[in-house]
């Protein structure tokens, strides 16, 4: 399986967002992608104060828009997510689909983001950030399947519950997606170790397509959109800049790697 890493400097436009994403797409097809991973809020990045006004329902314009990135590039749209509205509130959905346009499975993220921040600089004040100021968290795991793996899906924060990561392994996992927005502070400090370590008491792969540079007056984010085998090796790392990358996933390393070390 070739996989696309994309790592994007989102917008609170989604038609701007959507031109960097279609231009990236159609490079990472000419490379012979399977499957596209796009990072946290890749339709639309608010503020962090109050929701996108971009919101994905139903099948509405938003939703279709992004289901069209998979049909245009014939190719698996995974793991990205988007500000959608269900049920009165808003939540923070990953939408999944094949190159046929049809939805194989959302994720809603369950564990939302809240952190003080302290100043690094002089110029910079401390900065208070709660998701739950905006969504409303999601109540149920979710793994889909992609050419035959089984993929279980999880959003930035939820990249420090190791409990469901092993959920999903133990459900039988060789991939596990971490769509990030990681703050730059935080990412710093720990975005690495936490990916490497994920992969390696799982033994699988880890791919966490990431938000870069500064989207607003509020928010900045890490970067170094990552994808880590089962041994825990970092076989992309995309540091700072919007891009993509390509890489060919080896599943007969996770069967390796398990007789290796038998951790389960």
């Amino acid at each position: 399986m070739k996989i696309a890493l994309f790592q994007l400097n989102s917008k609170l436009e989604y038609k701007e967002n959507l031109e960097v994403i279609h231009n990236l797409a159609s490079e990472a097809k000419d490379k012979g992608a399977d499957a596209f991973f796009l990072p946290e809020c890749f339709y639309s990045m608010s503020n962090g104060l109050k929701a996108t006004p971009y919101l994905v329902q139903d099948d509405n314009e938003h939703f279709q828009l992004i289901r069209e990135i998979a049909v245009r590039h014939k190719a698996y749209l995974i793991g990205g997510s988007a500000a959608t509205s269900f049920k009165g509130n808003v939540v923070n959905r990953v939408l999944n689909f094949n190159p046929e346009g049809d939805l194989l499975g959302v994720y809603d993220k369950m564990h939302l983001f809240s952190c003080e921040l302290k100043k690094t600089t002089s110029k910079e004040g401390a900065k208070s950030i709660d998701e739950s100021d905006i969504y409303t968290p999601g109540t149920t795991p979710t793994m889909i399947n992609v050419l035959g793996e089984k993929v279980g899906l999880g959003v930035c924060f939820d990249l420090r519950y190791p409990e469901m990561a092993r959920k999903y392994v133990l459900e039988g996992a060789s991939i596990l997606t971490f769509a990030s927005a990681f703050t730059v502070p935080t990412g710093k400090a720990h975005w690495h170790i936490l990916n490497r370590s994920r992969a390696i008491e799982n033994q699988c792969y880890v791919i966490a397509s990431a938000q870069w540079g500064k989207h607003n007056e509020r928010i900045s984010t890490f970067g170094h959109s990552l994808v880590v085998d089962p041994w825990g090796d970092v076989l992309v790392d995309m540091k700072e800049g919007v891009g993509v990358e390509v890489v060919e996933l080896d599943f007969d390393r996770v069967s390796e790697i398990r007789k290796k070390v038998k951790v389960f």
